[in-house]
């Protein structure tokens, strides 16, 4: 998920309450839905190592066993030189509480990017395994809203609590009904994701293909609506699927090219390799076809046709022969 997103979950989770375990939970819980998007580092090497390195080792089962010492650590640190310094009445921030409401923060993050078509390597640095949820769109303007509103709403009763005699638990109920309401519609999602995943293997089979590996991807701003991949076996269909409708399939489906000369040279060099470990859906799209520059083989991914940050050119040095012929677009 987009960060606005994560640190308005953290925000929210410290309104709900958590706030009060100790100084600086808001911090804590803010800086750690946020702090393993460090890996956005990465680009400084290049798009493709980025590509390779993201949501894995600072995503990681390893990653959220360590990082929540770290947080815990570094804000303790801060307390004791910075915010306490000289200043001997403040409250000094507790490391246990302060331990559990980073873990907290650091686990929503994780577990938010899993629900997207991007996907997450819970596993790392143990394994590179993928895994995805296909639940929400990467950008999602109503869980911002309703957070935001539930933020908002928290702190202006906590302003005016004394004056309406409001207790804690009542200052809370916003944010924590923001979270209700997010989660909620997390889980609704979810079951319409389910439902389509079904839905298109049985029109798969109905048309009598066996449908390989599933994608339903979230559409932004139309929740009832799902974008859908399935493989074949040297080739992707893509479609749009709605909530109890039928699938509506594009006319061709989309080559992988994975059979070229020029695609096995390519598969062999440490860029593809990187690239490839990233890719759900690779296409190897030889030039100068469909946008290639002459001379070069393209690394696609369906999920993200065409966005330039989602693929990468690779010399080959000579023309692309394309023998043994393959239509760049072949009926499944």
């Amino acid at each position: 998920m987009d960060n606005l997103c994560h640190t308005l979950v953290g925000l929210a989770l410290a309104q709900a309450g958590l706030k009060r375990k100790t100084p600086l939970a808001t911090a804590a819980l803010v800086v750690g839905a946020n702090l393993p998007d460090v890996d956005v580092l990465a680009y400084a090497w290049s798009p493709v190592t980025a590509l390779g390195f993201r949501r894995g080792w600072t995503h990681g089962v390893l990653a959220l066993a360590v990082w929540p010492f770290v947080l815990a650590g570094l804000l303790l640190a801060w307390d004791r030189w910075v915010r306490r310094r000289g200043r001997s009445g403040l409250r000094p921030a507790a490391g246990g509480p302060l331990l559990l409401v980073s873990a907290i923060g650091l686990l929503t993050h994780p577990l938010l990017d899993w629900l997207n078509v991007y996907g997450m390597r819970w596993l790392m640095p143990f394994s590179g395994r993928w895994s995805y949820g296909d639940t929400l769109f990467i950008v999602e303007p109503a869980i911002w809203i309703v957070l935001g509103a539930g933020v908002v709403a928290a702190r202006w009763m906590a302003a005016g609590a004394q004056a309406h005699r409001r207790t804690d638990a009542q200052n809370d109920r916003p944010a924590r009904v923001a979270l209700a309401l997010v989660a909620a519609y997390i889980v609704v999602m979810g079951g319409i994701s389910v439902t389509a995943r079904s839905a298109v293997r049985r029109d798969v089979r109905s048309r009598g293909l066996e449908p390989g590996r599933v994608m339903v991807a979230p559409v932004p701003l139309r929740p009832l609506v799902r974008e859908v991949v399935y493989a074949l076996p040297r080739a992707y269909q893509a479609g749009v699927t709605r909530l109890f409708g039928r699938a509506e399939w594009d006319p061709d489906a989309i080559s992988t090219f994975t059979d070229l000369p020029a695609s096995h040279a390519v598969a062999a060099t440490a860029t593809a390799r990187t690239y490839l470990s990233w890719a759900r859906y690779p296409v190897f799209a030889p030039g100068p076809y469909d946008g290639c520059p002459a001379g070069h083989v393209c690394l696609r991914d369906v999920r993200f046709w065409r966005l330039p940050w989602a693929e990468v050119a690779i010399p080959v040095g000579a023309p692309v022969s394309l023998a043994p012929s393959t239509p760049n677009r072949e009926q499944p």
